[in-house]
């Protein structure tokens, strides 16, 4: 695991967690997470109106 966060550089917080790909990714806290699961949730919806555009 990380020992800090990806978006703020301060020390990860182990209240703070989340599973990415089969990794754990440590924030420094909650609000952070939020926004990092946040952010994937908009990526995965993009790209997979990408690949219905390719596919369709």
């Amino acid at each position: 695991m990380n020992d800090v966060c990806p978006w703020s550089g301060a020390p990860v917080d182990e209240t703070s967690l989340t599973v990415y790909k089969g990794h754990v990714v440590g924030f420094c806290n909650p609000g952070c997470r939020d926004k990092f699961e946040a952010a994937l949730t908009h990526f995965d919806a993009a790209i997979g109106a990408l690949e219905e555009k390719r596919d369709g």
